[in-house]
């Protein structure tokens, strides 16, 4: 434990035991109580958690808060200290320069403590550090110094900020056992100096933006038994090298460019536990020699170009694998047959995508370990009723296959599932009525593009897990079920292009996770507003697509003000929920990701239907689509409080009046559709502020007067604002008489909008040409604005 939870709590929870029973407790004893709370806590989690589990203890556990004030007093009261450990304490500010007087430091660990600011570079020249460990803290930031000679042991600074090239003189850390940097954003190449480094057991680049071929250096390295490489911009030309690093227990060459087989000099790394190298150009057969590295535990080689015949009771004689990967290359396997071994296999995740399979290998009815089974893009035609006894089964993946017939209820079996993923086949019937309510650790439910019909399932247990809903693409009928707000977790609904008849789920607004609300192509009707007095916030929206539908009444004003996400411009506060799944991996407290799930949705922006394949990655698209409806009112100046705005499409809908000048607010929006309305008025010159606006769509509306001109309006082309009879510039080859004039339209009747004229102000230069040139010359030089001008000469002379 530390010295820093050791204070507070000897301040804050055993004070009363001093003061009531006269008893001293000093911190060695505190310090050994915590830690044999800490093991026996960690215990209970592994036990409860099984296979699945979070970043670590402190993402589980209530942290402890240390203000800087108190760092500070550590520190200035403690000049002596050899070892400060404050790692899961929420300290939650900059370091102080003062932490460079603690010349007898031995170990500071930092880990996971909502660091920001630039790290104190002079700690790095404490003469007496082994140990810094600063890992996950994104916002701490700081670059790496010249070193000179140095006691470092272990530099640990994964997950955070630093960023910068590797010094020349990292070479002089000569007692450095481990390097671990992954997640960081260094660059540039790795210096020659670090082969000196001949103690390094454990080095991690991954995850930077490094580049060049570290083979001089890391070929020199051969006490390494971790080599983590992968998610650079290395190429590497041969990696026959690594094969005379007979220590190397864990090696993870992923996304490196190696364009080349796996060389025959690995069959000496029969210590070789993990082998990583996903997505990394690897050519050639799959070497029937790698039969040779007993010790294997974890095998993943996806995404490249490995061919040839497989039998996948090979594998089999592996007695320690249990994570298998082979998607995504070229390979045909065969499903093997049942066999003695099957019943001794641990295998825990197999992952055989796009590996050529018609049927699921019937030896995996044995494995009585499986918790994740990906079997997408192959040519599965049924999934065997075996499968719905595999009860240990977490994630289940069939996706773009050839399933056909209906989803079997014995699904619902499977209890311990978290994600299940059926997308793109071809299953019809109903979804099973269990679907919501048998699993309480179930997160995600994909069966979009499929022909499934009936009605969504009614019953959703209290207290579930479900992250994520996707019906889009099937033939659901009948209403959405009240029970949906069971679901407080769901960040994710989409239930577009299906046949739902019912009015606008306002009541979905009491999900407090709710990011994506898509209902795009259905039957819903009615006004898009709050019923029975409730309040429907939405307040974390990120996302809502209610276009092709029947929705009718005025614009939705009064809701659009609750949509507080779509308000800010703070990143922090776009973030999706963390969605991994982890499995246990070969040794405790270890876990190989099986892969993020990604929200993959499809919207209409800029005028083309995209994907968005990885829409976290996406955290920043804030979306409104009301396209294609028949809502009706004008536009409100609110809408110019949405800043987070990226895209609004509020085109083929009845909408009046002008085009409020709040929209110039939203700095951010790249894509405004207000086409095929009967919008009238002036294009608002403020809407040139909008210098991130890529697409523009204004036509077939009633908009008069010039279109404002500057850089950004100039990149629009005419169809951007035909179909508008009153306007004019260059655009539409159409040149303005006088770029003056006010825009001839009707005035607004909302309050506050200055962007309207009175009538008389309008049209007078219209009524003067009247005058000038005879009435009937003028109106028909203004004939654009017939129904104006007959309206005001009416009001003139019936007046």
């Amino acid at each position: 434990m530390m010295l820093g939870i050791t204070l507070n709590l000897k301040a804050e929870a055993f004070d009363y035991v001093e003061r009531d029973f006269g008893v001293h407790i000093d911190d060695s004893k505190i310090i050994r109580v915590l830690k044999e709370a800490r093991e026996v806590v960690e215990g209970r989690l592994r036990e409860q958690y099984g296979k699945i589990c979070d970043y670590g203890l402190g993402s589980i556990v209530n942290r402890l808060h240390l203000k800087l004030s108190s760092l500070r007093s550590i520190i200035q009261n403690s000049t002596k200290l050899e070892r400060l450990l404050l790692s899961y304490v929420t300290i939650s500010s900059t370091l102080p320069d003062i932490l460079t007087n603690l010349t007898s430091l031995h170990e500071l660990r930092l880990y996971n403590s909502d660091l920001y600011g630039e790290f104190p570079i002079g700690v790095f020249h404490l003469p007496n550090l082994k140990l810094l460990d600063l890992r996950e803290n994104p916002n701490l930031n700081g670059r790496l110094p010249e070193f000179q000679s140095s006691s470092l042991t272990k530099l640990r600074l994964d997950e955070t900020g630093f960023y910068g090239t590797l010094p020349l003189s990292i070479g002089k850390l000569t007692s450095l056992n481990i390097l671990s940097i992954s997640h960081c954003h260094f660059s540039g190449y790795i210096p020659p100096s670090l082969g000196n480094l001949t103690q390094l057991q454990h080095i991690s680049l991954e995850y930077n933006n490094f580049r060049g071929d570290p083979s001089a250096s890391l070929a020199k390295l051969t006490k390494l038994s971790h080599l983590y490489v992968g998610f650079n911009e290395f190429t590497i030309e041969t990696i026959s090298w690594i094969g005379k690093l007979s220590s190397i227990v864990v090696l993870d060459i992923s996304s490196v460019n190696i364009s080349s087989d796996i060389p025959l000099s690995f069959v000496n790394l029969t210590q070789l536990e993990v082998l990583s190298a996903k997505n990394s150009n690897i050519k050639g057969e799959f070497p029937s020699w790698i039969m040779n590295l007993t010790n294997l535990v974890n095998l993943a080689v996806p995404s490249n170009f490995l061919h040839g015949k497989l039998d996948l009771g090979m594998f089999l004689k592996f007695k320690q694998l249990d994570f298998l990967n082979l998607s995504f290359n070229k390979l045909s396997l065969s499903s093997g047959k049942s066999s003695s071994n099957v019943t001794d296999s641990k295998i825990q995740v197999l992952q055989l995508a796009s590996c050529n399979l018609v049927e699921i290998p019937t030896f995996i009815r044995d494995f009585n370990d499986l918790e994740c089974l990906v079997l997408s893009h192959n040519s599965i035609m049924s999934l065997p009723n075996w499968l719905w006894r595999k009860t240990s089964l977490q994630i289940l993946t069939v996706s773009n296959s050839s399933l056909t017939g209906e989803i079997s209820s014995c699904i619902c079996n499977l209890k311990s599932l978290v994600h299940l993923d059926l997308s793109f086949n071809d299953l019809s019937g109903n979804v099973p009525s269990c679907m919501g309510n048998f699993s309480q650790s179930l997160e995600n439910i994909i069966l979009k593009g499929n022909k499934l019909s009936g009605l969504i399932p009614q019953t959703y247990m209290i207290g579930n897990s479900l992250k994520m809903i996707d019906l889009n693409n099937n033939n659901m009928q009948g209403q959405l079920p009240r029970e949906l707000v069971n679901n407080k977790r769901l960040e994710y609904f989409d239930v577009s292009h299906n046949n739902i008849n019912d009015s606008f789920p306002y009541w979905l607004g009491d999900l407090p996770e709710l990011k994506v609300l898509a209902l795009r192509n259905n039957e819903f009707h009615g006004e898009i507003k709050c019923y029975d007095n409730m309040t429907c916030n939405f307040s974390k929206l990120h996302i809502i697509d209610l276009s092709y539908n029947e929705f009718s009444g005025n614009f939705p004003t009064e809701m659009i003000q609750s949509w507080k996400v779509m308000k800010t411009s703070n990143t922090s506060q776009l973030q999706y929920a963390q969605n991994l799944n982890y499995l246990r991996s070969y040794k405790p407290g270890e876990y190989w990701a099986t892969g993020q799930n990604f929200y993959s949705f499809t919207m209409s922006n800029k005028g083309l239907v995209m994907v968005y394949e990885k829409l976290q990655e996406f955290y920043f698209m804030i979306a409104i689509d009301m396209s294609n409806n028949k809502i009706n009112g004008e536009i409100p100046n609110v809408i110019g409080d949405l800043k987070g705005l990226i895209l609004l499409n509020l085109s083929n809908n009845n909408l009046i009046g002008s085009i409020p000048s709040s929209i110039s607010k939203l700095s951010k929006l790249e894509a405004l559709d207000l086409s095929l309305n009967k919008l009238y008025g002036k294009i608002p010159q403020q809407l040139t502020q909008l210098t991130f606006l890529e697409f523009l769509n204004l036509s077939f509306n009633n908009l008069s007067g010039p279109i404002p001109q500057n850089e950004q309006f100039s990149t629009f082309q005419g169809n951007s604002f035909e179909g508008n009879q009153g306007l004019c510039g260059n655009q539409l080859l159409k040149n303005c008489m006088d770029h003056t004039w006010p825009s001839f339209s009707t005035p607004s009747v909302s309050d506050g909008d200055h962007d309207s004229e009175s009538f008389f102000e309008l049209y007078w230069k219209v009524v003067l040409i009247g005058y000038v040139g005879g009435l009937v010359a003028g109106v028909a030089l203004g004939n654009t604005f017939y129904a104006h001008v007959l309206g005001w000469l009416k009001s003139v002379f019936l007046s």
